[in-house]
């Protein structure tokens, strides 16, 4: 138990952090250099908490700024970034399966414990979907409720709105212009 204390007490020590704008507002991209491991809506419900040990540093995430980048300018629909996102194994599989779900489309939470080889969990695949820690990379606001309801997003369901409309072509709504920060 204390060596695997130790282990993630290092693994988190080796954290970087960025912060980039968004149409969605500012977002928290943590990563280890390799792999992005969160993505935070700020302005949501649940913001991300910078580590005390994690540094900042802006290039190691060049490459997700410029394909959010691509994205909110309507240019990207499919992302191709390393990630790692921390979870039990169950989860893995919802985390997966919502990377199927494309561009424009959205699914329901029941829909989402069918895939997953669960028909009957759809509360627990909702559950794993709350848990994503990789925000819009991971697409978590494409599941909809029974009836294509919005329901739970920890950005908040307005930006899940937003997000579905974006992408099912109705840009004309973002109301922020998207500028990358270097700071």
């Amino acid at each position: 138990m204390i060596a695997e204390a130790r282990a993630a007490a290092s693994a988190d020590a080796a954290l970087l952090y960025a912060t980039i704008s968004s149409p969605l507002g500012e977002l928290l991209v943590v990563g280890d250099g390799e792999s992005l491991r969160a993505l935070h809506l700020q302005a949501g419900s649940r913001p991300g908490a910078i580590g005390e040990s994690w540094r900042r540093a802006d290039q190691p995430f060049a490459a997700v700024r410029d394909q959010l980048d691509q994205y909110f300018a309507g240019e990207r629909s499919v992302f191709e970034l390393a990630l790692a996102p921390s979870g039990t194994p169950f989860q893995g599989r919802v985390w997966r399966e919502l990377q199927r779900i494309p561009y424009g489309q959205a699914i329901s939470y029941s829909e989402l414990a069918r895939r997953v080889g669960r028909p009957t969990a759809a509360r627990a695949a909702g559950a794993a979907n709350a848990r994503n820690p990789i925000s819009i990379l991971i697409p978590c606001h494409r599941v909809v409720g029974a009836g294509g309801g919005l329901s739970g997003y920890a950005g908040g369901i307005e930006r899940k709105r937003r997000l579905l409309e974006f992408e099912r072509g109705e840009r004309a709504r973002w109301t922020d212009v998207h500028r990358p920060t270097a700071g």
